[in-house]
């Protein structure tokens, strides 16, 4: 929990937002960028955008023209939670706006929380499932709002690497009636963390998983698998509701 805690952005993975904005200065008044999260970088294309932090709020940025005229510039920010936004910077002496409000790029966050765990220490016993010195363990469960992460574990004891060709999440009946097919409702994974291609041999791999939050009827259960390549070493972990209501809470970026 200490990786996420302290919150080091360095080496975690920075996503940018696609849209462009388009933002346009002024040389007689200021423009206020509001942030969800508090500013740690500003790349400008030109010296002809003036940028000014404010020391008592990290989340605003301020920003004006230099110059009057100047030819069409950017304006780059990076933000706490991860997130590079990019904006178009044109002049004009009467810009619409001057307050520009700034959404959360939810990608940034998933993927904030999701690599900030995966070297967190193991909470969880009793899912497992192992297959010729390959075992796959759910090491952890946490929520952040409406996203549930699952941290796996695949160590490989053995000399041939673990070669990952399907990692899948998907709720399954406990139990198949005489005339009942098994029903099975696949989860799509919202980010991804970790290395899901390879295990090395006589290595450790941590995978964390973001999932839109659910519970499980108690006739069911959450089934993780894992498949190798052209092997046949395959594992399947079976997640009960009581293991995903004692999800750990997640601390607020912030």
């Amino acid at each position: 929990m200490k990786r996420l805690v302290c919150l080091v952005w360095l080496g975690l993975l920075f996503v940018t937002v696609k849209a462009q904005t388009l933002l346009c200065l002024s040389t007689e008044k200021t423009t206020s960028l509001v942030f969800p999260f508090a500013v740690l970088h500003v790349d400008r294309g030109t010296q002809s955008v003036l940028v000014q932090p404010v020391k008592e709020s990290p989340t605003i940025l301020l920003v004006k023209a230099a110059a009057k005229g100047f030819p069409e510039t950017n304006l780059s920010v990076v933000t706490e939670d991860g997130s590079v936004y990019s904006f178009m910077i044109c002049y004009d002496n009467n810009p619409a706006e001057w307050v520009y409000h700034l959404p959360v790029n939810k990608k940034a966050t998933l993927a904030t929380y999701a690599n900030s765990i995966l070297d967190n220490p193991k909470t969880l016993n009793g899912i497992k499932d192992d297959s010729w010195d390959v075992l796959a363990r759910v090491s952890g469960i946490y929520i952040k709002e409406d996203v549930i992460y699952y941290q796996l574990q695949l160590k490989n004891e053995s000399p041939i690497d673990y070669d990952i060709d399907l990692l899948r999440f998907y709720i399954r009946d406990k139990k198949k009636g005489k005339r009942t097919a098994i029903q099975e409702n696949d989860c799509s994974p919202l980010y991804v963390a970790g290395n899901i291609s390879q295990v090395k041999a006589n290595s450790t791999s941590s995978i964390v998983v973001a999932l839109d939050k659910f519970t499980i009827p108690d006739a069911k259960y959450l089934a993780v698998q894992v498949m190798e390549k052209n092997g046949g070493r395959h594992l399947l972990m079976k997640v009960s509701n009581k293991k995903i209501m004692k999800a750990i809470t997640l601390p607020d970026l912030r």
